[in-house]
């Protein structure tokens, strides 16, 4: 009789789940994940944007100055993505562990769970720069403030990487505008 009864409240408790729709997984916009690059630079990435257009952004501290870059493409076009954003980013930011500058030479960002995904799927570099940390710390809203406002243009696309798609092989795009960057201040 125990066991009918045991039985008999695992079949009710199983059908009551059945009607039930599955919530979305979480979304991780707006959260940051920090990491260290393979040089020990620390670094914070921060995603936000919608299904449309996600931006990512990495601002890390070196040793005497701090560098940040920008990204920007439509992760949500790939399934793996939707299903479970969290593991993507974790890939990404697997990825940024490995290479000593976290914004040198990464114009695009791959991960292993959306590799035949369409290329809109890719995260593209759109900005990168530098600075000194002193400056760093005392300039950190001007900086982002100007950030933001050249953002604003149809591209996203900052003044030195418009000169670096001008003037530079396009795998060579994000190293450019890196440098560019660097000698413009």
């Amino acid at each position: 009789m125990k066991s009918f009864a045991l039985l008999f409240l695992v079949v009710i408790c199983g059908l009551g789940g059945l009607g039930q729709k599955l919530k979305p997984k979480k979304r991780s916009n707006g959260e940051e994940i920090k990491f260290r690059t393979k040089t020990k630079d620390v670094c914070t990435m921060r995603v936000r944007g919608d299904d449309e257009e996600m931006k990512l952004t990495i601002e890390c501290k070196s040793q005497g100055m701090s560098y940040w870059c920008e990204f920007t493409g439509k992760p949500s076009v790939c399934r793996a993505f939707r299903n479970n954003p969290k593991i993507y980013w974790n890939q990404i930011a697997a990825e940024l562990r490995k290479i000593p500058h976290a914004c040198e030479s990464m114009e695009v960002l791959k991960t292993t769970m959306c590799q035949k995904a369409p290329p809109e799927a890719l995260m593209k570099q759109i900005a990168a720069g530098v600075e000194p940390e002193d400056l760093a710390n005392q300039e950190k809203s001007i900086q982002k403030t100007s950030l933001r406002a050249a953002g604003q243009g149809s591209e996203n696309e900052t003044e030195a990487m418009k000169l670096a798609r001008e003037h530079c092989w396009e795998s060579l795009h994000g190293f450019c505008s890196y440098i560019i960057g660097i000698l413009r201040g």
